[in-house]
């Protein structure tokens, strides 16, 4: 699954559109590497994404298409 999607879906970043901007601003850090949008994320990886002065670690455990809102927080931990 593409990075933007999977923050997207995930609800680590609200809008899709929002989560590409991040990443082509090089706010978004996968498993210390910048990286694209279009990055395919697999189970393991660590992510980081930079809000300002704050920062948000997380690791992927599940990597799926679609996902009720009460279990998106399923699908990573915070580190």
């Amino acid at each position: 699954m593409r990075l933007d999607k999977y923050l997207k879906v995930s609800r680590l970043i609200k809008r899709r559109t929002v989560a590409n901007e991040a990443c082509d601003a090089g706010r978004v850090m996968v498993n210390d590497k910048v990286q694209r949008a279009s990055y395919d994320v697999r189970i393991g990886d660590v992510i980081e994404i930079a809000f300002g002065t704050k920062a948000v670690k997380v690791e992927v455990l599940e990597v799926q298409e679609t996902v009720r809102k009460e279990n998106a927080k399923e699908m990573f931990r915070y580190l």
